[in-house]
């Protein structure tokens, strides 16, 4: 049983724990929204110029080709027109590319490192902008994530029987949100099967980001504005989720090998115990 003394200390130390949560919680989406503006902002110009071009380039192709329809015209110089960020279907009222929402969902995937591939910055200015929003965002991505992290271990780690019924149901419930719910909605949106909706949510968690599907993409498709950037949302959550799974999975993995090995666990054990000591005397020396 604890004692008020020791009640009293872990409920400051969770209070702490909370509010630094919290911090790094309207931190990280204040630096995803500022991101996001500052992209809208260096390209979109550049691509609307580009697709102007495009456009023009495809009425002077067919002004002079005519034995080529628009369609087929549009196979033709799908390669060029993409690898510049530019849809060349269709005429130049087309949705940007870096609309907020768009631009929310690629700030997101550069500080997650998904980085799809399917659109990148094409002005000198947005590519430098890049790289030190990647250096600044990258850290603050993963202090976010290890933050849940410790904040979930500190609030169910009190008693065995609790932990395991909240590992549980923390699995089953993060399953159903992050793996199972969002690929039916992205096959429903996207015309998708479920398999290719489940494919596309996997590539994007683990962070491997193919970029053969990404959401919000389809040019034939009407999308809502904020549906890129509910899927930038998703993808922070569920990457938090997904840290917190795999922080548990390597803490039964350490308590099986333990098991297992006696030698390991007492390892374990001093690291830790060396880890406190070393934050004693940090703590020590700042008085």
């Amino acid at each position: 049983v604890y004692g008020p003394q020791r009640l009293m200390a872990r409920f400051q130390l969770v209070r702490v724990s909370l509010n630094w949560t919290v911090l790094l919680i309207v931190a990280h989406f204040t630096y995803l929204l500022v991101g996001a503006t500052i992209f809208q902002i260096l390209e979109r110009e550049a691509e609307s110029n580009n697709r102007n071009y495009f456009q023009l380039e495809k009425l002077n192709f067919l002004a002079n080709y005519t034995c080529l329809d628009r369609p087929a015209l549009e196979k033709f110089v799908i390669l060029d027109a993409w690898e510049r960020g530019v849809n060349p279907s269709g005429n130049s009222t087309n949705p940007s590319n870096w609309d907020f929402s768009s631009s929310f969902f690629f700030a997101g995937t550069v500080v997650t490192t998904i980085g799809y591939g399917n659109l990148s910055p094409s002005t000198v200015s947005g590519q430098v902008f890049c790289v030190f929003y990647a250096l600044c965002g990258i850290p603050l991505n993963l202090a976010f994530l290890k933050q849940l992290g410790k904040f979930r271990q500190q609030n169910h780690s009190v008693r065995q029987t609790v932990e395991a019924l909240a590992v549980s149901l923390f699995f089953i419930t993060g399953s159903l949100l992050f793996l199972v719910i969002p690929p039916l909605l992205f096959s429903y949106v996207e015309g998708w099967t479920f398999g290719e909706g489940f494919y596309f949510s996997f590539i994007t968690l683990s962070t491997i980001g193919f970029g053969d599907y990404v959401v919000g993409t389809d040019p034939d498709k009407e999308y809502i504005s904020l549906y890129r950037s509910l899927a930038g949302i998703w993808i922070i959550f569920a990457l938090a989720w997904l840290a917190l799974i795999l922080n548990m999975g390597a803490r039964i993995m350490e308590h099986v090998i333990g098991l297992t090995h006696p030698g390991f666990k007492k390892q374990v054990e001093e690291e830790e115990e060396e880890a406190v000591s070393t934050r004693k005397l940090e703590d020590a020396s700042k008085i």
